[in-house]
């Protein structure tokens, strides 16, 4: 019997760099939050595997293309000395076509369980918006909603990463 594996889904935007009202596509705007760098190591190290799972919608308004959302994942993942396992995201936006992917959707979640061959259980999402919890509950992960967006009663709030990290590691 192969053992399972343990993951925290992350969330981009407010998470783990700089939420600034509008698509974040250029890497010059695309500013890690404080602490992201820290947070990751740590979580690394207590055996968990690190999985962004993004929205993307400016894909799908032609805002800015899917090479422009890598240069900022290729900022990210040099900031954070390649820490990250994987970075799904979806491209796509209700107005203009529905997928299982975009959240609060499973389906990036449920892609990478399947390739990781994560324990649901033993997983976390880290999201600063209702629709990253519901993300989560809707693939059986735990969720910790972060920054200003109000809580709600089946995760905790806390004020950023580092402190979601407090959260998962049980300190």
């Amino acid at each position: 019997m192969t053992t399972k594996n343990k993951a925290v889904f992350l969330d981009r935007d407010g998470v783990l760099n700089e939420e600034i009202g509008t698509y974040v596509w250029e890497p010059a705007k695309f500013i890690i939050c404080p602490g992201v760098p820290e947070s990751l190591a740590r979580l690394k190290a207590a055996g968990y595997l690190l999985i962004v799972v993004t929205n993307q919608a400016g894909i799908a308004k032609k805002l800015y293309t899917a090479t422009e959302v890598r240069a900022c994942h290729a900022k990210l993942q040099a900031a954070c000395d390649d820490a990250i396992d994987a970075l799904y995201f979806s491209d796509a936006h209700p107005s203009v076509s529905d997928s299982i992917l975009r959240k609060p959707e499973s389906g990036m979640l449920e892609k990478a369980t399947a390739r990781f061959n994560l324990d649901v259980n033993q997983c976390w999402i880290v999201g600063d918006r209702l629709r990253d919890m519901e993300a989560g509950a809707n693939a059986g992960v735990r969720g910790i909603l972060v920054g200003e967006e109000e809580g709600v009663d089946f995760a905790p709030h806390v004020a950023d990463l580092r402190a979601a990290t407090a959260v998962i590691l049980g300190q």
